[in-house]
């Protein structure tokens, strides 16, 4: 295992910091003051902004030397006149999604989504738009919306690629059998030359540079000739597009150029009327082979879409028609009739095994979901191995989809290669991500001559290089085998026609660079990094989970839709704030050359500061990077064997703290110091608490306190009944987890949670207070019954799940308070007792952290497996029980943690049954634990939860229950909105029936404790 220090992985020898065919000898330093003086937008060259921008979706990586996010055009213009004076080259990069390279340098990144990122215009009678480069094309799409428009092509990155990206790779989408491809919909470029000349590029010749008629007027026979004649030809420069039949439109013609022309400032571009209703039909087939051979007889049904995936890519066919491929094929109408009725058409002309017709949208949505996400999940194989791309983005005439298709797997089986091909079978247009062996020189060997066999294989059947995503560095070596090598020198003198001092993009599309240089995991440590978790999903490897990130940038989308993922993105909106840019982060600090301290590194710490550890990486992010692990894993080593941020020791360990105001009875004490102001000022100094949060109140009688009561009332009655006093472990009883909140911050949830499970029949007991004395204990494999009296402890212990050890990374004390733990949860292991776990957070770290962190104990993965939640103990274990009747609307925010760990079917079910209706929102609430408590974050918090669930709750009938399963919900509605959030548990206690209760079944009271005076000692079960 290698120890990452100081000096963090090591690269390959002789690299410097550009890699191979960087930037002549620039000084960085000069070169940054003189853009800085020239440009108003900013320039930066630190360490952070370059290890952002080394990589983008694809395979390769190159180091910048800065990056500029110009304001306007003619900083844009300066910003090339600085960098042709120092002779460095320039690299425009819109959301950095490109997949062939095209989007990295190693010069001087220009980063247009930070400012020219708006639509300038609309014109509804036009059906245009005027966009900025930087501007998103979902941005765009609503804005057109409301006037029944939309931009025709949509690539599956819809939700964060730009623009200027997709005109610069001339991208496609799922609609383009309907609407074309981006050139298809561009009208009018604005752009600068690398010489800073400006020029509108557009039909009839319309701003073309000096040279580029002549150009092409000497070569129109090559021209009519060399090109193949299909929907999905990208590959090289569209030279065809300046024919005088075809318009002689220099804008189209620049369309896919990649950067390397010109840099784009604004574009023109149409729009086209969007179908009032649309049909979704699912076509299921045996293969995808069956599936491409049936995708061109559709096309004459005028469909808007003709997607094609195999199930290998699908993590669940819930919804799915049965079968073992399908083709995804979208109508439209005028009114949802019509739709349905193209839809049934198609149905009915499709020789399918099984169909799915869908008009109802928001099922439209949930499908669609799952063909966006393939991109992701392709990266996975079904094994769970690493997929690459290589060879993502190839396209043949479409009837012979299917010839090529099996060709293409015979190749696959003949290098010993997996991969699974999806994407738009009406045009003929394949992805596909193969398990490419990109970390060893044999691997790479095979990948090079993989990628020239399929290359001819492609080319014998008619087809392109590229059929969406660009040539860039991952085909532009090959494009001789497509082309010929006297059309490839006509691509490089109209290069030299744009920009004759190779200043903009160098090595892509002409002159490349080499399909096997630049890759970015030749950088990584050779051997494992010592790490904490067990990270059992990357074979515990932690370069293995650093890889996860291909780049694909879900996580910068706007909207989280029903997900989570990443509000802290979402709030600042900078690319270091994303998971994608923190995964990038990580990955140089493995590579040490930009990230030089390693596990010590600022760069990375401040990065993870914003994270919330929500967790909904875990489960949006296609290819499932877990940030709040790298998080927990990389603070544990920051801050090895060094002084920790005071709200580490404050936070991180509440559950010792709490648990010494328990002991003490000092609940009302603490209480009412925390609400003299100058003494809550100075906790708060100390512990490194924000300054605008209130302090929790601690509840004065525990929640064990309460149960240690109620049960030694109920075991006196049964001793003077003559019953046995402590109940041995039945099929209807369950554990009840004693989490750290519901103890001792709010103990209500919990005596709610004891009142509903057992009205639903259950025998409801706590975890033991003691360890066993059978020996041996903690071997994972010893097994015994569950006698009367195990549960009746006198010797004090605690169970804890770890988490606020985890989520600031003190991950030995984690270790040591899980292994106690499991040492007490021995008996219930051993009977098969169900746990349930009422806040979410803990339940999320149960079922997680705790088998990743001690992946050496299989007594850990039975707790986590043990693990239900409480509508999950509802629905298993009390089926035929009935819940009360509640018939309100509910309106809140279902936990991140819920969402990305645990899932809420069984919650939503529950609420269903009891007549709760609404949807509760996406994202995260903001407090997130500790986060939204600490120092310099409460900003960030605040806006996490004005995002969805303040304006949630305040748009809410005034009768509306607000839901918030999750104290830091809870707590976040309490001090944003002064509204009460309420677990379901209490919301069901309050609706059973209103029957006499004594005093120690009290289930609300001052500071949410019994209003009953302390009672004695505990002395009954599960109370330690």
């Amino acid at each position: 295992m290698t120890e990452l220090g100081r000096q963090g992985g090591k690269g390959p020898a002789g690299q410097g910091p550009g890699g191979p065919g960087g930037p002549d000898a620039a000084d960085p330093g000069e070169l940054r003051q003189a853009l800085a003086a020239a440009v108003r937008g900013e320039v930066s060259f630190d360490a952070t902004a370059r290890a952002l921008n080394t990589m983008d979706a694809s395979n390769y990586r190159r180091v910048p030397l800065g990056v500029v996010a110009p304001r306007d055009a003619d900083d844009v213009a300066a910003a090339l006149s600085v960098c042709r004076a120092h002779g460095v080259p320039v690299v425009p990069r819109g959301g950095g999604t490109s997949i062939a390279g095209q989007a990295t340098g190693t010069g001087v990144v220009l980063d247009f989504t930070r400012h020219m990122n708006r639509l300038l215009a609309l014109d509804p009678e036009a059906r245009t738009a005027v966009v900025q480069p930087g501007l998103v094309l979902d941005r765009l799409q609503e804005a057109a919306a409301p006037h029944g428009l939309r931009f025709g092509p949509d690539p599956s990155t819809h939700s964060r690629c730009t623009l200027g990206g997709m005109i610069g790779n001339n991208s496609c989408g799922a609609h383009s059998v309907a609407w074309g491809t981006t050139a298809d919909n561009v009208r009018e470029l604005s752009v600068l030359t690398a010489r800073g000349r400006a020029l509108r590029p557009g039909r009839d010749w319309a701003g073309a540079p000096d040279g580029l008629r002549p150009l092409v007027e000497a070569e129109r026979a090559r021209l009519r000739t060399g090109f193949p004649d299909l929907p999905r030809r990208i590959s090289g420069y569209a030279l065809d597009a300046l024919l005088p039949e075809r318009g002689a439109d220099v804008a189209r013609s620049f369309c896919g150029s990649e950067g390397t022309l010109g840099v784009l400032t604004e574009a023109v571009v149409g729009l086209v009327e969007a179908p009032r209703a649309r049909a979704l039909a699912v076509l299921a087939y045996a293969d995808e082979s069956a599936a491409a051979e049936a995708a061109a007889g559709l096309l004459p049904y005028g469909p808007l879409t003709v997607e094609g995936m195999a199930a290998d890519l699908v993590r669940s066919e819930a919804g799915l028609p049965r079968g073992g491929a399908w083709l995804f094929v979208e109508t439209g109408g005028a009114d949802p009739r019509e739709a349905r009725a193209r839809a049934d058409a198609i149905v009915r002309a499709a020789d399918v095994l099984d169909a799915l017709v869908v008009t109802d949208p928001a099922g439209q949505r949930a499908l669609w979901r799952i063909r966006e996400d393939a991109s992701g999940t392709a990266t996975r194989t079904a094994g769970g191995g690493e997929a690459w791309p290589g060879w993502e983005d190839c396209a043949v005439p479409p009837a012979r989809l299917s010839a090529y298709l099996r060709d293409f797997r015979g190749l696959l089986a003949a290098h010993g290669l997996r991969g699974t091909p999806y994407g738009h079978f009406g045009d003929g247009c394949i992805h596909v991500r193969i398990d490419f062996d990109l970390l060893t020189s044999a691997g790479v060997a095979r990948f090079r001559r993989f990628s020239e066999e399929v290359a001819e294989l492609v080319v014998s059947h008619g087809g392109s290089l590229s059929g969406e995503h660009g040539d860039g560095q991952a085909r532009a070596e090959l494009l001789p085998r497509m082309y010929g090598h006297e059309m490839v020198a006509l691509f490089e003198r109209t290069k030299a026609v744009w920009d004759p001092d190779d200043l903009l993009n160098p090595g892509m599309l002409v002159r490349p660079r080499p399909l096997d240089g630049n890759l970015r995991f030749a950088v990584l440590p050779r051997e494992p990094v010592d790490v904490a978790f067990g990270y059992p999903a990357d074979g515990g490897d932690f370069r293995a989970a650093v890889r996860r990130c291909v780049g694909v940038a879900k996580c910068r989308a706007q909207e989280p839709g029903p997900g989570v993922m990443c509000p802290s993105y979402r709030v600042t909106g900078e690319e270091e704030h994303s998971t994608r840019g923190r995964a990038r982060l990580l990955h140089e600090m493995l590579a040490g050359e930009i990230v030089t301290d390693g596990w010590r590194s600022t760069e990375v710490r401040d990065a993870l500061d914003l994270c919330l550890s929500c967790r909904g990486c875990r489960s949006d992010c296609p290819v499932g990077v877990d940030v709040a692990t790298y998080k927990a894993e990389f603070l544990h080593h920051h801050y090895a064997g060094r002084r920790r941020p005071a709200a580490h020791y404050a936070m991180g360990r509440l559950p010792v703290w709490l648990e010494l105001v328990a002991r003490t009875r000092t609940a009302r004490l603490v209480n009412s110091l925390a609400a003299v102001r100058p003494f809550a000022a100075l906790a708060k100094r100390l512990g490194g608490i924000a300054p605008e949060r209130r302090l929790p109140r601690v509840a004065p009688v525990p929640f064990s306190r309460w149960w240690s009561r109620r049960f030694g009332d109920r075991a006196r009655d049964l001793v003077r009944e003559g019953r046995e006093p402590l109940p041995g472990a039945g099929l209807d009883t369950v554990v009840l987890w004693p989490d750290t909140f519901t103890e001792h911050l709010s103990p209500a949830v919990g005596r709610a949670a004891v009142r509903v499970l057992e009205a639903a029949g259950l025998t409801v007991v706590l975890p033991p207070g003691v360890r066993p004395k059978a020996s041996p204990v903690g071997d994972g494999r010893t097994r015994g019954p569950i006698r009367p009296g195990t549960f009746a402890g006198r010797r004090p212990g605690r169970v804890c799940c770890g988490l606020t050890y985890v989520s600031t990374g003190q991950l030995d004390h984690a270790r040591a308070v899980q292994r106690r733990t499991l040492d007490l949860m021995e008996p219930v292991l051993d009977a098969g007792l169900p746990v349930v776990v009422l806040e979410p957070s803990c339940a999320a770290a149960l079922r997680t952290d705790l088998p990743e962190l001690l992946h050496d104990d299989p007594r850990a993965a039975r707790l986590a497996r043990a693990v239900v939640t409480f509508a999950e103990a509802l629905e298993r274990h009390a089926p035929h029980w009935s819940p009360p009747r509640v018939d309100r609307p509910a309106v809140g925010q279902t936990h991140c943690h819920q969402h990305a760990v645990l899932g809420d079917a069984a919650e939503r079910r529950l609420r269903e049954a009891t007549g709760l209706t609404g949807t509760l929102t996406g994202g995260c609430c903001g407090l997130a634990g500790n986060f939204g408590f600490e120092k310099g974050h409460y900003e960030v918090s605040a806006a996490c939860a004005e995002e969805r669930l303040l304006p949630a709750v305040r748009s809410a009938p005034e009768d509306a229950v607000v839901l918030a399963d999750g104290y830091s919900c809870r707590t976040q509605l309490d001090q944003l909105a002064g509204r009460r959030g309420r677990h379901l548990a209490e919301v069901l206690a309050d609706a059973l029936d209103d029957t006499p209760r004594g005093p120690d079944d009290t289930l609300t009271g001052p500071d949410d404790t019994p209003a009953a005076p302390d009672g004695p000692p505990d002395a009954t079960p599960g109370v330690r």
